[in-house]
């Protein structure tokens, strides 16, 4: 069934949001962020004295209906981004063997795990900032993307292969997404 599909959303007063046909850059102040929206026949448009934004399409179908509430959503991601940031704690958990924990450059090197040879790595994304403190791992950034695959990239470079999971059960874990337990 065809219709017209609209989403507002709401701009806070220390944001700046500039769209440029299917460019977006929203600067606040943590940073700036910049996305490219192709979709055929979306509009985007300030409104109000630009406090909120409008995403809208005429004849939308099923699919484009969910197209549109997904870039709502990257916006409304980009907006808290630049305005809070996004902070996810991870903990370094282990039974059988003492890991250690530490930043090079723009890697974690993870060595020690279960009493292997040679270290694990895991990739940091962009302009994510990873600290390490004791046994607590700190994924901070402006980018939630960004910011869910690096550390979506530390529990998978401590995963548990070969070894029985219900026994060996150490590694590094989200255990909080920008203060709401996991």
């Amino acid at each position: 069934m065809v219709q017209h599909v609209e989403w507002f959303i709401d701009i806070p007063e220390s944001v700046k949001v500039t769209i440029d046909g299917a460019r977006v850059s929203v600067e606040g102040p943590k940073g700036k962020l910049e996305r490219d929206f192709h979709l055929k026949n979306l509009k985007m448009e300030k409104l109000d004295g630009d406090k909120t934004i409008r995403v809208s399409m005429l004849h939308a179908y099923k699919k484009e209906k969910a197209m549109i509430g997904t870039i709502s959503s990257h916006l409304k991601n980009m907006i808290k981004g630049v305005s809070e940031g996004f902070e996810y704690k991870m903990k370094v958990i282990y039974a059988h063997f003492p890991m250690n924990v530490k930043l090079d450059g723009k890697q974690l090197v993870i060595s020690n795990f279960l009493g292997e040879k040679s270290p694990r790595k895991a990739n940091i994304f962009g302009n994510v900032v990873v600290k390490v403190s004791g046994e607590f791992v700190t994924v901070n950034g402006i980018n939630l993307e960004e910011v869910g695959q690096t550390a979506a990239n530390i529990e998978l470079a401590t995963r548990v292969r070969k070894r029985d999971p219900r026994v060996f059960q150490d590694g590094i874990y989200l255990f909080e997404r920008d203060g709401v337990p996991i």
